[in-house]
């Protein structure tokens, strides 16, 4: 029977066929825990009786929200957890790789036709990797920390087939902002979102992370691509003994609905406050003025993205008028920026290059906005109050876009930089 890929993932957990809206306890692969939400799910794990976790191998900690910690409760909750992890001999990565979903890409905790769980909800972008990955609750994280399973109900999938080639300095960011205003905000909820077609298959790791990663804007459980040569190719070295196997959607599986995309006339795309969903083409807010430019976050915090931001900018300087913070989603992706040249070029223009870490994104440690303050991100939410004061404005962008417009002081089209 004709099976999509989120259904043969689940299948193949359960040793029997399983359909979407079919509600099941299944085993996880891995489980994930952060500074933020870790204390609470340790709090849930010991109000089930919990002693001994399921399997340490497959629990990762790790701290990226408040980091360093930045108040004395945030300080108390790093050491509650660092005991937890040599109590439960589990690995804690603490401060010193980065924000947890990079990290956990990075490590090759994630791989194809797995079922992985983080107390966070940007966890969805493990299905760049081909995995069922998905945020929940602490309450829910406390109950797999004792039982190394969880019940899921099976989402229904969207196929979103993806044609065309990018234009210039348009690319990944866009084409989700572009899909999160086709969609709309509650428009794939609790669905699975499958990105495919030609134009996913060409593209690289970093920019199929950014889609996966804001899958949950969309309502979704889950953004997942179908792996391909460029998975395992990223996986080699980082899942010693992993073998390429296939795993995709049967040609005619039910999906809920399908979506044609082409991207070879897409705009940049700029969503404006207060919703992820209020999508623009950039040159419907141009001239826009902007107080701080913050290009990072699990979402473009790659190399990749800060390259991108780098020829942008080129030789030119930042805008003496605008705050520019930029943050490396790891400490690998750091140190690659280092060695390119990247780090000290942006310095140089006059931004603030700071150490791994969320940052400004959900408004914890630094950079945030007072009251009529105006923030560009390349970040993943542009809630009210999410980077700082509720009367502060979030516009989110690309990095190309997000670096041009740091160099002219307003919200700037990246073509005509």
């Amino acid at each position: 029977m004709a099976a999509t890929l989120v259904e043969k993932i689940f299948s193949r957990k359960c040793g029997r066929p399983v359909r979407a809206g079919e509600v099941i306890m299944a085993p996880v692969d891995a489980a994930m825990i952060h500074d933020i939400t870790g204390p609470l799910a340790v709090q849930k794990f010991r109000e089930m009786n919990g002693r001994k976790v399921f399997d340490p191998k497959k629990i990762v900690l790790l701290f990226d929200h408040q980091i360093p910690a930045d108040s004395l409760p945030a300080a108390e909750n790093h050491v509650f957890l660092r005991k937890f992890a040599i109590e439960q001999k589990i690995e804690n990565l603490d401060i010193k790789e980065g924000i947890c979903h990079q990290v956990v890409m990075e490590k090759g905790r994630a791989s194809p036709g797995e079922i992985i769980v983080g107390a966070d909800s940007h966890t969805c972008m493990y299905g760049a990797a081909g995995a069922f990955s998905t945020g929940i609750g602490s309450t829910d994280m406390g109950f797999v920390l004792k039982f190394g399973a969880l019940y899921f109900r099976v989402p229904e999938t969207i196929r979103l087939d993806i044609h065309g080639d990018f234009p210039r300095r348009v690319g990944a960011k866009d084409l989700i902002l572009a899909l999160a205003g086709k969609i709309g905000a509650d428009g794939a909820t609790y669905q699975a979102l499958e990105f495919a077609g030609e134009t996913m298959h060409r593209m690289g790791m970093p920019g199929r992370m950014t889609c996966c990663n804001m899958a949950v804007e969309m309502g979704a459980k889950v953004g997942i691509v179908p792996p391909d040569n460029e998975t395992w190719e990223y996986l080699k070295t980082r899942r010693k003994g992993t073998t390429p196997f296939a795993l995709e959607s049967d040609h005619d599986a039910a999906f809920s609905s399908r979506h044609r995309f082409d991207v070879s006339t897409l705009s940049p795309k700029v969503a404006t406050p207060h919703n992820v969903d209020q999508v623009v083409d950039v040159g419907k807010v141009a001239g826009t003025h902007i107080d701080q430019v913050f290009i990072g976050s699990c979402t473009n915090g790659r190399f990749e993205d800060l390259a991108e931001a780098a020829e942008v900018l080129g030789n030119r300087s930042f805008h003496d008028d605008i705050r520019v913070l930029i943050i490396p989603a790891s400490r690998a992706e750091y140190l690659k920026a280092i060695r390119k040249g990247i780090v000290e070029q942006f310095v140089a223009a006059g931004a603030l290059v700071e150490a791994p870490c969320c940052g400004p994104c959900m408004g914890g440690a630094f950079g945030l906005l007072a009251p009529g303050e105006v923030s560009l991100s390349t970040s993943n939410r542009n809630f009210k109050g999410r980077q700082g004061s509720a009367e502060s404005f979030v516009y989110l962008c690309s990095p190309a876009t997000a670096a041009a417009s740091a160099i002219r002081g307003e919200i700037t089209d990246p073509r005509e930089v």
